[in-house]
């Protein structure tokens, strides 16, 4: 039963990302709601709204045709157009920002909800039309589900307008990058708070797992996350511990080993381990928090690049980036998994080194010409090296990253150069005197 619903809820985090999930649901909802109102009109509920409220009811079938075809006609190209801003917003966002950030502008919940609210309305209306004839007499014609259908429709005007606003703000870069750092340090909180809570667990007395029995993978695709609880009870009954030697986000072939475990496993303890696996053809934050380091930084080299020249967003995102950086360090670099106070599974993680060179050796290929953005990283780097951290080579890290941009920065001005040398020996110092 747990491996069903963990095949259920993989499903679902995989397809509520697809900007037609929310339209495709509540179309259904539209139209049930439309055979429950019809069901509702053959009890005569219209007959008693016309003897409590009968100016709101239509009271004319060609009056109603007319009404909800205008509504029909309407709502379809108002989600025609709507649907074309969001094809657009996409299409800005790839080719001004990162084509990285389109699953996560996709998956807006926003945009998805009013879509399908306009969808639902359609369908609602369309089924209501066809339950009207116009030789029925105003007792029999169906005015309170027309009445309703009417309210909709004003509602979808109103949430065109919301949706207008609403795709205005998400196509700013500021707002963009807002939102994948939400999204980051609300996974990162988590996981310190998971870590805080389970302390008191020898996590450090993970045996070396060199010589373990290795295994491979039956899938190909992003490793996006697993079943810690399933797979701890398995080890439990296999008396074992695991090792996943592939870090999340890491895109994995097929007959690759990526599995470790301490004594032998038969071919049915594997398989429910895989089971446990969750692989995806696309990456998202919500399960690996290291992607939205690599969105920010790939905005930075965006607005870095000749084309698009913006070094103003290059210097936002730096400010993102130390954000994110400083939560890091708050985190160890184990990679083992705490349930229940067992440390059954280990998982390869990408430590705060790796992470802070792949994020530097980037940044300082595009932008070890621009003095201004040498000047904001090295500020990023001082002030991370006076955070506490969980790991002392955290802070050698950190120190090696400020000698290798000092030694590459090359600019055509020796002000600059000097300016930048300056800079350095006083973040060197602890001072942050040089930013003013």
């Amino acid at each position: 039963m747990k491996k069903i619903y963990n095949r259920a809820l993989a499903f679902y985090n995989t397809i509520k990302s697809k900007i037609a999930f929310y339209p495709a649901v509540m179309s259904v909802f539209g139209f049930l709601f439309a055979l429950f109102m019809i069901l509702m009109e053959r009890d005569g509920i219209s007959r008693k709204l016309i003897e409590v409220f009968p100016l709101i009811v239509v009271e004319d079938g060609d009056t109603a045709l007319n009404v909800l075809s205008t509504c029909i006609g309407g709502l379809i190209s108002l989600m025609v157009f709507s649907f074309s801003m969001v094809m657009l917003l996409l299409s800005q966002a790839s080719s001004n920002f990162s084509p990285r950030l389109l699953p996560g502008l996709i998956s807006n919940k926003k945009h998805q909800l009013i879509l399908g609210f306009y969808l639902a309305t359609i369908i609602y209306n369309i089924f209501t039309l066809f339950s009207i004839e116009t030789s029925e007499k105003k007792f029999t014609l169906p005015g309170f589900s027309i009445l309703i259908g009417v309210l909709l429709t004003i509602i979808c005007l109103s949430a065109f307008i919301f949706f207008i606003h609403n795709i205005s703000q998400s196509i700013q870069i500021n707002n963009i990058m807002d939102g994948i750092y939400d999204k980051a340090s609300r996974k990162m909180e988590m996981l310190i708070k998971i870590e805080n809570e389970n302390s008191s667990t020898p996590i450090n007395a993970f045996p070396d797992s060199k010589d373990w029995h290795s295994y491979k993978s039956p899938k190909t695709g992003y490793f996006q996350n697993l079943a810690v609880k399933n797979i701890t009870k398995i080890c439990e009954e296999q008396n074992t511990k695991i090792h996943i030697t592939v870090p999340k986000g890491l895109f994995v072939l097929k007959n690759i080993a990526i599995l470790k475990s301490e004594k032998s496993l038969d071919e049915d303890a594997v398989k429910s381990i895989f089971q446990n696996l969750n692989f995806a053809r696309g990456e998202y934050i919500e399960d690996n928090y290291v992607l939205s380091f690599k969105q920010i930084t790939e905005i930075a080299l965006k607005a870095m690049s000749p084309g698009i020249n913006d070094p103003g967003t290059a210097i936002n995102a730096i400010d993102y980036l130390t954000e994110l950086f400083a939560l890091r360090l708050q985190k160890n670099d184990s990679g083992v998994l705490v349930d229940d106070n067992k440390a059954s599974i280990r998982i390869a993680i990408v430590n705060f080194s790796e992470l802070l060179y792949y994020v530097m050796s980037a940044l300082r290929t595009y932008c070890k010409h621009d003095p201004i953005v040498v000047q904001k990283l090295l500020w990023m780097l001082s002030y991370l090296k006076q955070q506490p951290s969980e790991n002392d080579s955290y802070q050698e890290a950190i120190e090696e990253e400020i000698g290798i941009l000092l030694k590459d920065a090359n600019f055509d001005s020796k002000v600059d150069q000097k300016k930048v040398v300056a800079l350095g020996k006083s973040l060197a110092n602890g001072s942050f005197d040089g930013m003013e």
